[in-house]
This record gives structure tokens, C-alpha cells and sequence, in this order.
């Protein structure tokens, strides 16, 4: 009997999707496949297999160290895996031992930029088949389960800003690795500013047709491709799906983007604000709502004359409003999203709602029996791990709709309304979900203390390097 079958890990829809798969590799001819799964930022790990050693492991599973689970952003093991329990207190996570990552058949895609190559998404499991606690899609599932308790469904759409650069020095001289290297030598393909314009459109349309092209080619529910207000900026949006569609989609679509620019001489990155002159914050604007299992009705839609929401509605924005400290690591988990969040801006700076106003948190779109009624959540930066930050968004909506929290008044002056700040640093988003009850007990106290571990190694390697600021600033000085 195998792994998958032992632990009944596959439904009847990844059964039925594993043999559709054998037959594609088959008549494909695919040579290799590559086994990923999502670590703790969102950034996919894995193995390349031969194609018949993929398929041989469908159901056995792929060996995968734990150290992957140990990694800060600059892929440095930040726990003492070497000692008892590995930092983890799990006698599993010590040593460096191994952990089995199991392929999601429903996952599987042909890429188009890599030729013969599979592609597909994992989970990891212990030898024992319980499920790595740390891993994120898991974490995101029994989130979403909770859902299905309810008979409702998670929806999302996404805005996913970014930016995409000439590669002009990839700075691969031995002097230039590192933990992490020195980052690559870029040119603008737009000046910007023009926004939404056509010729700023078309001056980046070489790029951004080879990437629209392989990301259709993938399946991904492509919506639009827009030119943004900065230099080299660009927008891609998505259709609306359920469940964990949507975060599986952006954790592919990033490593896609990447990828595809790198071949073709480019360099896409989805940091938030990257150090050139003149360039822009990207955001990462989450579109939600909830809807019924049984008709597909939005749960959100109000149905009574002069209501913005149904009282569901009220509630599941109320609840975004009131964890949005606590949440606001998982929206945005680097050192330098911190820096988007400014008065007068584009983006938010404090835990409020707005109808259709996009200097708000959270912007209500729709209206009395409207179908497509949402909020849409602008706090998000376009590196954070979409397992977590759609986690965070339900079981905060989730805790309104429990508890029948009313949501203030929308808010007209959204840099000028009395509200709760947000974190202006990643330190204070740690001391925010540090501090918080709510989180520790749906998250799991385990889970929330490794992600503080993890993300406070990454807050403290930041402090003990000197900042260009700080040198001009006092050496001249004093």
C-alpha cells in the first residue's frame, strides 16, 4: 500500500487527476518534472525529477530535508537543527531529517518556458503521515475548512503589482554570492508616471507579452495587463476563484514571472520598493467575499435599500478592521513593505474602510443585490506568502462575523479619520502578532512562535548592518 493510500491523502478529483497526468507525460514525452512546494514566504522549494521517478513518487512521495522549514529570507537556517528537538521542540524537525512532499495532482501543469517539463505542487508530510505543522498550504486548508463548517466558500481576486527591469549585469562573479548575493545591475523599460497611457504600454509590451502569453499557457485566470504609475511598474489581475485557487495561483505565477523575464534577459522582482531612483511601492490588493456551497449566492451582497453590506458583510470587515495590526505581517512580512504604507498616498496607514475609495484598508465595492459585491484588503505587499495573508483575512472576517462586531462609519478624509495606526516597521508588526491572544489561539502557538523566530532573525540581520543613511548622516557629524 502506498503513502498517499495508507494516510488517504488524495480525494476521488486527485485520483482521477493523477491518471489524466500519467497520460499527459506519456504523450507529452515530458523528460522532467519538477516537484515544488510553498516554504514559509511563499517561495517555491523542491526537486527536479526524471519524468519516470516523478510518476514512480506520485503516491510514495519525494524525501525533502526539514532545514527547508529553517530558512530566513535570505535562505540562512535561522534554528539549531543540529541539537535535540532541532529548534522546533519536534524530535521530526531535528538533525536535518528528512520530510515527504507529496504532489497535489490537480496541480499539474506543462511549462510552457521550460520545454519538456512538469510542473507540480506539493504537500509535506512526516513519516507518520501527519502534516508538517509549519507548511502554509496546510495551515491555509484547515482555515479554509472552517468555511466549509459554515456552507460557505472563500473567493479572491487578485491585483498583483511589480516590477520588470533590462537585465543589464546579473553580477555572477564569485565575489558576488552571498547570503544574499549582490543584487543585479538593472535599466528602465519606461520611464512611467504615464499611467494607464498606451505608449507607456507598448514601450514594455515586448515584455509583458511573453509573460502574458505563459501564464495563459499555464491556465491561470489571467484578467488584465496594465502599465502602473512608476518606472517599469505593471499590473496583472485575475478572475475571481475559490478556495485555495487563488493563493496557489500566486505562488505560480510569481516564480512563473521570474522565471520567464530571467530567459529572455529581464529581471521581475515583487519586492515592494525596490532602491533605484525614482521607482514606486508595488502593492498586492486582495479582492474577497464569501460565498454559499450550496447556490453560489455572495454572502456579502446586501439586499436591503440603502445597505452597503449584508450583516455578514458588516461583521467580516469589522473583524479585518479590528486584527488589522496583528494581521498586518502576514499582508506584509518584510522589512521594507513597510515603507508603502504612507499618508496621502495610494495605500493605507491606518485600520479603515471606505466605499470605493482607494486610500482606504479595506475599499467596499458593490451595493444592494449586486453579485459582485467584495472588499478589497490594500494593505498587502506583492512578496507576502498568500497562504498566510488569506488565512489571516478569514479568520479575522470569521471572528467579526462570530462575535457580531459592527464596523465604524466609512470614512470620507481616509489620512485624516480617528483610527487605529498601522505598524510603521516590521518590528512593530512582530510586537503586534507577539502581543496578540486571538492569533496564538487559531494560528496555534507553535506555529505563531516559529514565524516570530523566523521573521525576527531576518529584523535582526537588518539591525546590525549600517544603512547608507546612517553613514551620512553621522560620520561627517560627529
Amino acid at each position: 500500500m502506498s503513502f498517499v493510500e495508507r494516510h488517504g491523502l488524495w480525494s476521488g478529483e486527485q485520483k482521477e487527476a493523477a491518471s489524466r497526468l500519467r497520460r499527459i507525460v506519456e504523450e507529452r514525452e515530458l523528460e522532467t518534472i519538477r516537484l515544488s512546494f510553498p516554504d514559509q514566504h511563499g517561495i517555491l522549494r523542491g526537486k527536479t525529477l526524471v519524468a519516470d521517478e516523478a510518476l514512480a513518487s506520485l503516491e510514495s512521495g519525494c524525501t525533502i530535508t526539514t532545514t527547508m522549514f529553517a530558512k530566513d529570507t535570505a535562505h540562512r537556517t535561522v534554528f539549531p537543527v543540529f541539537t535535540s528537538g532541532g529548534g522546533f521542540a519536534m524530535a521530526e524537525m531535528e538533525g536535518a531529517a528528512d520530510v515527504l512532499m507529496v504532489a497535489d495532482p490537480t496541480t499539474f501543469r506543462v511549462l510552457p518556458w521550460a520545454p519538456k517539463t512538469g510542473w507540480l505542487l506539493c504537500d509535506v508530510y512526516f513519516a507518520d503521515g501527519r502534516a508538517v505543522p509549519f507548511a502554509t498550504r496546510h495551515l491555509f486548508r484547515k482555515v479554509l475548512d472552517q468555511l466549509t463548517q459554515r456552507g460557505l466558500d472563500f473567493v479572491a481576486g487578485l491585483e498583483v503589482e511589480f516590477h520588470i527591469f533590462r537585465l543589464e549585469d546579473a553580477k555572477t562573479s564569485p565575489e558576488d554570492a552571498g547570503q544574499p548575493g549582490t543584487p543585479p545591475a538593472v535599466s528602465l523599460l519606461s520611464h512611467g508616471y504615464q499611467y494607464l497611457t498606451e505608449q507607456r504600454y507598448d514601450q514594455m509590451a515586448p515584455a509583458l507579452d511573453l509573460i502574458r502569453r505563459d501564464i495563459l499557457a499555464l491556465g491561470l485566470p489571467l484578467r488584465s495587463v496594465e502599465v502602473e504609475f512608476g518606472p517599469s511598474q505593471c499590473e496583472f489581475t485575475f478572475k475571481p476563484t475559490k478556495g485555495l485557487e487563488p493563493a496557489d495561483t500566486m505562488v505560480l505565477f510569481r516564480s512563473a514571472v521570474k522565471q520567464i523575464a530571467h530567459r529572455h534577459g529581464y529581471h521581475a522582482t515583487f519586492m515592494c520598493r525596490p532602491k533605484l531612483p525614482n521607482v514606486f511601492a508595488s502593492g498586492w490588493h486582495l479582492h474577497q467575499s464569501l460565498v454559499s456551497r450550496d447556490g453560489g449566492d455572495n454572502a456579502f451582497m446586501a439586499k436591503g435599500a440603502g445597505e452597503d453590506l449584508s450583516p455578514l458583510g458588516r461583521h467580516y470587515l469589522a473583524g479585518l478592521l479590528a486584527h488589522a495590526r496583528a494581521s498586518a505581517v502576514f499582508a506584509t512580512p518584510t522589512i521594507n513593505g513597510y515603507k508603502r504604507y504612507r499618508a496621502y498616498s495610494l495605500a493605507p496607514d491606518r485600520a479603515i474602510w471606505g466605499r470605493d475609495n482607494r486610500g482606504v484598508m479595506v475599499r467596499m465595492l458593490g451595493g444592494v443585490n449586486d453579485p459582485a459585491t467584495r472588499l478589497e484588503n490594500r494593505i498587502g505587499e506583492p512578496a507576502a506568502n498568500p497562504y498566510l495573508y488569506m488565512a489571516s483575512q478569514i479568520l479575522a472576517g470569521l471572528d467579526g462575523v462570530d462575535r457580531a462586531v459592527e464596523p465604524p462609519p466609512p470614512a470620507d478624509a481616509p489620512y485624516e479619520t480617528q483610527a487605529p495606526l498601522l505598524p510603521k516597521s516590521l518590528r512593530e508588526a512582530l510586537d503586534a502578532l507577539k502581543d496578540d491572544t486571538f492569533f496564538r489561539e487559531k494560528l496555534g502557538a507553535g506555529f505563531v512562535d516559529y514565524y516570530l523566530h523566523i521573521k525576527n532573525a531576518e529584523f535582526e540581520r537588518f539591525q546590525a548592518e549600517v544603512s547608507d543613511w546612517e553613514h551620512r548622516e553621522y560620520f561627517g557629524m560627529f
